[in-house]
């Protein structure tokens, strides 16, 4: 069955929210965050981004979606999905980096994230179940279509999947990776498809 794209609500005035949000969460913290202060960035109405959000963990919890999953949308379409895994699988990692990974708003806001963590646990929970949680879940499906894969794990194979591609960026843009330890992508990316192919192949 395919998997369902993430529904597609954007408008220029939520998008125009949302910019300016992002402005406002990336300079002030999320604490220092007030609908007031949005409002003024965004030059909207308090009132008409509490009708596109209800409240600033709505708001932050749309712009976390806006710079990761709803980028995979066209590789979970009705069309990829019914790719084979060797090209899906390659699609999808490609996308994490280049419609994720590259966007310049990804890396503030997941330094945004952990460094308030400890503060706000809710924002570490809610990165959780609005990106990986949903991320897994998505590929977890793909596998039951592809039986012939011979996974026996789905859900342990998709988190390493994604976090493979997660703490690759996190070491290698914020730990100083591409200084210390450098790795490309297509290496990663390759080595992923061998691990993940392997059994599919015997």
């Amino acid at each position: 069955m395919p998997i369902p794209p993430v529904p597609d609500t954007v408008t220029p005035k939520r998008e125009q929210i949302l910019q300016g949000a992002m402005r406002v969460f990336l300079k002030a913290g999320y604490a220092g965050t007030s609908m007031d202060r949005v409002s003024a960035e965004a030059g909207v109405s308090k009132q008409t981004i509490y009708s596109h959000f209800q409240d600033k963990e709505g708001l932050f919890k749309a712009l976390m979606e806006k710079v990761t999953i709803a980028n995979f949308r066209g590789v979970f379409s009705t069309k990829e999905f019914q790719d084979e895994p060797a090209v899906f699988l390659r699609q999808l990692a490609e996308t994490f980096f280049t419609k994720v990974a590259d966007r310049p708003d990804y890396m503030p806001v997941l330094r945004l994230i952990v460094s308030e963590s400890e503060r706000f646990p809710e924002l570490a929970k809610l990165y959780t179940q609005t990106v990986i949680i949903q991320g897994r879940k998505l590929l977890v499906q793909y596998f039951a279509a592809h039986p012939e894969l011979v996974i026996a794990d789905p859900e342990a194979i998709a988190q390493i999947f994604f976090g493979s591609l997660v703490s690759h960026t996190i070491l290698q843009e914020m730990l100083y990776g591409k200084e210390l330890m450098p790795l490309s992508r297509d290496r990663l990316i390759d080595s992923l498809m061998n691990l993940l192919l392997v059994q599919k192949e015997d």
